[in-house]
């Protein structure tokens, strides 16, 4: 095992309880951020995890998705797109509403992002009940995009979401909640 390998990503990352409102735990990543050399072997253990997905395109979640996505491409040697609230992307846009515990969210992503079959890998900051990164996987499927995979970097295991995705799905770090 490298010195690398033996770093606990996990204490970097703050809990803050009651965020954004009572009876939520928030795990906030820019703790994380903040420590170079910790944010190099996230990076590092991430791009390890999706290389052999072999992606053309990397899919960030608005909007913390975009924090790691956008290195990661960069690292990969792929493109990256972005999926964003409506209004947020110039041109002309395919969208795709979801329903969330409390009311529906939509996602959007430009209609010329994807070409039929790329291979795409769907990023964001945190998989809990799976409603955003399910929706992802669906509005990417209706653009034409082969969905290898889905990489988020904090898991609750606990909450189920990984079942409503429809791709595989890697973690970096799992928390029982």
């Amino acid at each position: 095992m490298t010195q690398h390998e033996a770093i606990d990503l996990k204490r970097y990352i703050r809990n803050i309880p009651d965020f954004p409102k009572p009876g939520i735990l928030f795990y906030d990543i820019s703790t994380l951020m903040r420590e170079p050399d910790a944010w190099q072997i996230t990076m590092g253990r991430l791009a390890r995890q999706i290389a052999p997905w072999e992606p053309d395109m990397l899919a960030a979640v608005e909007s913390r998705g975009f924090l790691t996505a956008a290195p990661l491409a960069d690292r990969l040697g792929c493109g990256m797109l972005m999926l964003r609230k409506p209004g947020k992307l110039p041109g002309a846009t395919i969208s795709h509403t979801y329903d969330l515990e409390y009311g529906s969210d939509t996602l959007q992503i430009q209609a010329d992002a994807i070409k039929p079959g790329q291979r795409v890998v769907v990023m964001d900051d945190l998989l809990a009940t799976g409603g955003t990164l399910a929706a992802s996987v669906t509005l990417l499927q209706k653009a034409g995009a082969n969905v290898v995979g889905a990489s988020v970097l904090v898991e609750l295991t606990g909450l189920g979401g990984r079942a409503k995705v429809d791709a595989p799905v890697k973690t970096l770090l799992s928390y029982d909640e």
